[in-house]
């Protein structure tokens, strides 16, 4: 390349604007992207980070202003110019072909963008095999035939999102843009990560970095960049920021930087758990959650975390042990007997597992108070369905002008607050919160955060399955550590600091 290239931009965004139904999404935003350079785009859901990415990616086109690359000038871009251009996305729902391979899935990509959109009739299996296996053993996973030909659908969430960014390196992208891309790795996933960025870095890709995750920032290090309303506020070295400053960019009020937990509760045992186990999974757990108590659970991706919520949610039920219940025992083998007994569970997975997206917020809010919401001829009465929904969206703070509006059009954040609202109305008696704020911006998650102080003040017994440590300190009384299928530690939150968390979390004893 010669040194003219190399020096002027790779990527140059001019005066972009963009407006859906007159609102603006984008307003006048200009930036400019060096090669070899990672960038963090912070801000609130809703600042227009989405739009800005689908633009550069080609999903949409802007309505003024234009992109150029490498001194080519675009008004717009469709999604294979993008590609041919060396722009590549892992977006946050991973757009993968769930009856696909994984070899299918991380090569395919490079073919169209090589070939202008189109496959060859006979493709070169063997070639698509070894281009598929050196990208995912960029990103730590493996590369043999029994891997490569598993379908997509039958891999777990944070491996699928390792093979989404495979895909990325596979097609040997100038512009990579990761929107959200460790919402489901563990700790040490993402260490492996940051150094995946730092080969590609070294390699002359420059990297667009979307995350609500401001250590995971920090630690990868390079330009921060701030939209807030549709408008870039602040750009510059991230180390130049504090996360207090940056806080206050993205949301334009300051955030509290310490415990929300205040005062610890402890008003009688509301369940216990002993002897818990589910075959090849976890086993012999026992504990036991108070009233008005937040429990935190954590764990690396193969310690049981996960299925343990799961497990106490009925929806992948325990083979052995007891759950006791306000004194009761009971048996959890479905989703239905858990609501029978009054737990809530809000997934990890809000978009496939949790939310019926083309739905209404109404809609969504009454699915587990539909049989209570009949009237005598079977139908759901309106009056009351309408009530309850709005009660909900006015104490859980949910930003809507039409309760009636698709739950696909609210951002993160909101779409969170409205499944935690389906189970607020079951009048909980605990209340199991999966990755609660996973993907959702800083002001939602001071929102969820002070909802669930509310929650443990009415004497609701919180599960918190968590991997994000500060989450688990700021919020919790006691935090549980799991380790290959075992509790391997009990904590007091209060005093308790992230690094000895941290240790404590990648230390080999179970």
């Amino acid at each position: 390349m010669n040194q003219n290239r190399a020096s002027e931009p790779l990527l140059q965004i001019i005066d972009v604007h963009k407006r859906f139904t007159g609102v603006y999404a984008l307003r006048g935003v200009t930036l400019s992207f060096a090669r070899g350079q990672i960038y963090h785009l912070l801000g609130e859901n809703g600042c227009g980070k989405s739009t800005l990415i689908k633009i550069i990616s080609g999903a949409q086109p802007p309505d003024e202003g234009e992109l150029v690359i490498e001194g080519a000038r675009y008004a717009q871009l469709s999604p294979l110019q993008a590609l041919a251009a060396g722009i590549e996305t892992v977006y946050q729902d991973l757009s993968l072909l769930p009856n696909m391979s994984v070899v299918e899935n991380v090569a395919l990509t490079a073919e169209l963008a090589e070939h202008g959109g189109r496959l060859a009739r006979t493709l070169d299996r063997r070639a698509l095999a070894e281009r598929a296996a050196r990208a995912l053993a960029a990103v730590g996973l493996a590369g043999d035939d029994e891997f490569l030909s598993t379908l997509i659908e039958q891999l777990p969430l944070a491996t699928r999102q390792l093979v989404a960014i495979a895909r990325a390196i596979a097609s040997e992208a100038k512009f990579v843009i990761m929107d959200e891309p460790t919402t489901s790795l563990t700790q040490k996933e993402v260490a492996n990560l940051i150094d995946v960025l730092s080969a590609l870095r070294a390699q002359g890709v420059t990297v667009l970095f979307v995350s609500h995750k401001l250590d995971e920032c920090y630690a990868i290090g390079g330009e921060v960049i701030v939209l807030r309303d549709g408008q870039k506020v602040a750009q510059g070295p991230i180390a130049d920021y504090t996360k207090a400053q940056l806080s206050e960019l993205m949301t334009g009020r300051q955030l509290s930087q310490e415990r929300y937990r205040a005062v610890s509760t402890n008003e009688g045992v509301v369940l216990s758990v002993r002897g818990l186990t589910r075959r090849g999974q976890f086993q012999d757990i026992s504990f036991s959650l108070n009233r008005g108590e937040i429990l935190g659970v954590t764990g690396l991706l193969d310690s049981g975390r996960n299925e343990l919520a799961r497990a106490l949610a009925g929806v992948s039920p325990a083979d052995a042990g007891t759950i006791t219940l306000e004194g009761v025992t009971v048996t959890l083998a479905t989703p239905a007997h858990a609501k029978q007994h009054r737990i809530g569970y809000v997934p990890e997975d809000r978009l496939s597992e949790g939310l019926f997206l083309d739905k209404s917020i109404r809609e969504n809010v009454i699915t587990a108070m539909i049989s209570s919401l009949r009237d005598r001829f079977g139908q759901i009465d309106r009056k009351r369905s309408r009530a309850l929904a709005e009660h909900t969206v006015k104490e859980l703070q949910i930003a809507t002008p039409d309760i009636d509006k698709p739950v696909q059009s609210l951002s993160g954040g909101n779409q969170q607050r409205v499944l935690i609202g389906r189970w607020l109305a079951i009048d909980p008696h605990v209340l199991i919160l999966h990755g609660p704020t996973v993907g959702v911006d800083v002001g939602s998650k001071d929102i969820i955060y002070r909802i669930m102080q509310r929650l443990s003040q009415r004497g609701i017994g919180i599960l918190l399955i968590s991997d994000d440590l500060p989450e688990l300190l700021q919020n919790c009384d006691r935090i549980l550590m799991m380790k290959k299928g075992r509790l391997a530690g009990e904590y007091r939150a209060d005093g308790l600091t992230e690094a000895a968390l941290y240790r404590a979390l990648l230390s080999e004893a179970a």
